[in-house]
């Protein structure tokens, strides 16, 4: 018998208790399955009627809290996740961390909290040109994805973040992501600031906005705006 289940549900008795002692071992056993996290609305299309989503996973996640495994909400959805102070034993195991150039931090920033972008308008942000190679790094990464494309000349590709980019900096939403005072007081952000420096409140809402149309034939010549002096 797991955690999720050994302890009593004092809330419930007779059917219900056998239904949320049910709906239990469903949610566990579709978590430890999945690859990705998972919704809980899907978890609870799973689950008996009448029983409460989100019980079950405050249930679990309180069982796991002080296990090998945690209960974790990343990506907007729900997954298990190695314990933090245990993670050092699966170093050996895991794939060498992903490097990424100052240019290509620069560029996801960019895309998180800026999206939906152009090239064209990374380069500007950023001051310089930005290289084809750093965007196809964040794209094979599988952190950035293709949008659509802006309703002005060229139609240039919009790009923004993606549910793997949430699940692999540990963010549930995207609004997660650090606002100005909290990128100064990490001290990410130093020295004298110009006044109206501000960090937009990032948007990862995957519908088209009214300035972007479907992508289309993506075999076809892609605008990604006019490169700048340098690359990075």
């Amino acid at each position: 018998m797991t955690a999720a289940t050994a302890e009593p549900v004092d809330a419930e008795d007779g059917g219900e208790a056998d239904a949320f002692a049910q709906a239990l071992r469903i949610v566990e056993a579709l978590l430890f399955a999945s690859t990705a996290p998972m919704p809980a609305e899907g978890l609870e299309r799973a689950i008996p009627a009448g029983i409460a989503i989100e019980r079950v996973l405050a249930h679990l996640a309180e069982s796991y809290a002080t296990r090998g495994v945690n209960l974790r909400q990343v990506a907007g959805g729900w997954a298990f996740r190695t314990a933090a102070d245990l993670g050092y034993l699966l170093a050996a195991e895991a794939e060498p961390p992903r490097r990424l150039s100052r240019a290509a931090l620069e560029v996801l920033s960019i895309i998180a909290y800026h999206q939906p972008v152009t090239r064209a308008e990374i380069e500007d942000i950023r001051g310089v040109a930005t290289a084809k190679g750093t965007l196809d790094i964040l794209l094979e990464a599988g952190w950035v994805r293709l949008r659509g494309r802006r309703r002005s000349p060229g139609r240039p590709v919009t790009y923004g973040t993606t549910p793997g980019f949430l699940d692999h900096f540990g963010l549930d939403r995207i609004d997660d992501l650090p606002g100005l005072e909290e990128l100064k007081g990490s001290g990410f952000i130093e020295g004298q600031l110009t006044r109206d420096l501000t960090v937009p409140v990032p948007d990862d809402d995957p519908g088209l906005r009214d300035d972007e149309d479907p992508l289309g034939d993506l075999f076809s010549p892609l605008d990604d705006g006019e490169s700048g002096p340098q690359q990075g």
